[in-house]
């Protein structure tokens, strides 16, 4: 095992120590799900959870079955790549991660999804790399004073500023593998396409770090978000995770603002979300009636402007083409 992943070896002999009892009352301690149609029988609360993997064998384990070529991998193999002579012991340590993490199939073992986010995140650096970029220049200028825009990294967030002004653009998580064999244009359109990713799940109900479901509302008032004051919000009701936007953003894909702009000569494809100010500000939407929220973007370009009508589930009710 590389000596990066060796910080989530937390005690390897923790589990000789105090094994998780499987069978105790999942009603104390442990998270127990009885909302909608799943009820959790065999859950995991989330100090088992890291005591299980933090093994440096059972990490390897689930390193091993990353690297393989073709899942499920034999007891054998798996064995073999991971470098473990001790066949009894070996097997130990496969059975704790077996259930939760990995699953047992006649051909071998393959991941669960959860197995999978581990090693993704040993990957993604978010568990044991800490790296910095000196805030770089991007593309585009800032809507509030046309001065120069930034990105700037910190504590695995990602933000777009004006240099001039200190105007938001947008900040967001962004894992410090996104940094790795990347050039600064490179991190920038990266991080473009993961905004554009996340905002799109959210406002389709899906949450990007759980898949619960996030609600979304309409937020009038003033916030750190963007300093927008009429904002969207979206939360996931199972791991309450959050995020905010202005209303624009959400339309980056939609049919008719994607034609509207591509028959002016510009591709959404090609233009980081931040320099366009309806998907950064609130000065290009305005509140139509709030019983239930129904409100306007406006969409200026080439000397037309497209208005698209929206309800408070983002959905786009009607557009419109107005010409100066």
């Amino acid at each position: 095992m590389s000596e990066s992943n060796s910080v989530i070896d937390h005690d390897r002999n923790l589990d000789h120590d105090h094994e998780p009892d499987h069978n105790r009352d999942h009603d104390h301690g442990t998270n127990h799900h009885t909302q909608g149609i799943l009820e959790c029988t065999d859950c995991l609360d989330p100090a088992e959870a890291f005591a299980l993997v933090g093994n440096e064998v059972r990490l390897s384990i689930l390193e091993a079955l990353w690297a393989a070529e073709e899942s499920p991998v034999s007891f054998s193999e798996l064995r073999r790549e991971v470098g473990m002579r001790d066949s009894a012991q070996f097997n130990y340590h496969l059975q704790k991660l077996t259930g939760h993490f990995v699953t047992q199939q006649e051909e071998g073992y393959a991941f669960k999804h959860a197995g999978e986010k581990i090693v993704r995140s040993v990957i993604a650096g978010s568990f044991n790399e800490h790296p910095s970029i000196d805030p770089f220049t991007v593309e585009g200028t800032c809507f509030a004073c046309d001065g120069a825009l930034e990105a700037i990294y910190e504590d695995e967030r990602l933000a777009i500023d004006c240099r001039a002004c200190g105007q938001g653009h947008g900040e967001y998580a962004f894992p410090p593998g996104g940094l790795a064999d990347r050039t600064r244009a490179e991190i920038a359109d990266a991080f473009d396409q993961r905004v554009r990713h996340l905002h799109c799940l959210a406002a389709d109900g899906v949450c990007p770090e759980c898949s619960g479901r996030m609600e979304t509302r309409i937020v009038e008032e003033d916030d750190c978000c963007l300093g927008v004051s009429l904002r969207v919000d979206h939360e996931c009701r199972q791991c309450a995770h959050t995020l905010c936007s202005a209303a624009g953003l959400r339309l980056l894909d939609h049919s008719e603002v994607v034609t509207f702009h591509r028959e002016r000569g510009v591709s959404l494809d090609n233009r980081p979300y931040w320099t366009l100010p309806w998907c950064v500000s609130d000065e290009f939407t305005r509140v139509v009636d709030r019983d239930p929220y129904r409100f306007e973007v406006r969409l200026p370009l080439a000397g037309d402007e497209l208005r698209v009508a929206m309800d408070d589930e983002l959905t786009v009710l009607e557009t419109r083409a107005v010409s100066d």
